[in-house]
């Protein structure tokens, strides 16, 4: 199976994922930009596409992260594989983003059997997901995702760029404090989960919060 993963939730990132692969990598890229994933987005995935030699008919499913994130970078990455896979007649699954830097936690050397996943949310605050690890298992999610406090958390080690803002709050792992959800993390996670005949989301959005845009109301009466 080769899948199309996106993700827009922190950074813009792409990845052709496949179970014949080496490793399950045929192509990837994604940015260090946090805010210009509509502008980056795809001609990102057109070249990655036209680099592997890959075209839209070679895909059998698309993989999208669903958040939680801020709302316009979320929303680019969501718009761009509901668009993709309507005009390819292709299925469209979700992930939760946080999922992504879970997997990678998990193939690490040292992974604890519970830990964080904390991303930034801004407004002093953070995305997070507590999740739980077994032996030969993909990673079990047991509460979340949330958004709030870096205070407020558990009190558990943390991976994740948001565990690096507040590293002076957390147990935040110092190998992990740049660590953003990857869209190669998400596709990688979301074949082992189908392999294992375990469903995936929707793509609705996790936004977790209200969007700062707001519709105007109507004008008030001068007299």
């Amino acid at each position: 199976m080769l899948i199309l993963a996106i993700d827009t939730s922190a950074v813009a990132s792409a990845a052709l994922v496949s179970d014949d692969a080496l490793e399950g990598v045929v192509a990837s890229f994604s940015t260090e930009d946090t805010r210009s994933h509509a502008e980056v987005l795809a001609p990102g995935i057109e070249d990655m596409l036209a680099t592997a030699g890959v075209t839209g008919q070679d895909i059998d499913a698309l993989v999208v992260g669903v958040g939680p994130g801020p709302f316009t970078g979320l929303r680019s990455g969501i718009a761009t594989a509901r668009t993709l896979a309507f005009v390819w007649g292709k299925p469209l699954h979700g992930l939760m983003s946080l999922d992504a830097v879970a997997l990678e936690v998990a193939e690490s050397t040292a992974a604890p059997a519970e830990f964080l996943v904390v991303t930034d949310a801004r407004r002093k605050e953070v995305y997070w997901a507590r999740y739980t690890l077994a032996e030969g298992q993909l990673p079990r999610l047991e509460d979340g995702p949330h958004v709030g406090f870096a205070a407020d958390l558990p009190d558990l080690p943390a991976f994740g760029a948001g565990a690096g803002l507040y590293a002076d709050t957390l147990q935040a792992d110092p190998d992990f404090v740049q660590e953003q959800p990857d869209a190669l993390y998400l596709g990688q996670f979301a074949l082992a989960r189908l392999a294992a005949g375990n469903g995936l989301l929707d793509s609705t959005p996790l936004y977790l919060r209200e969007s700062d845009a707001q519709v105007p109301g109507p004008r008030k009466r001068a007299l």
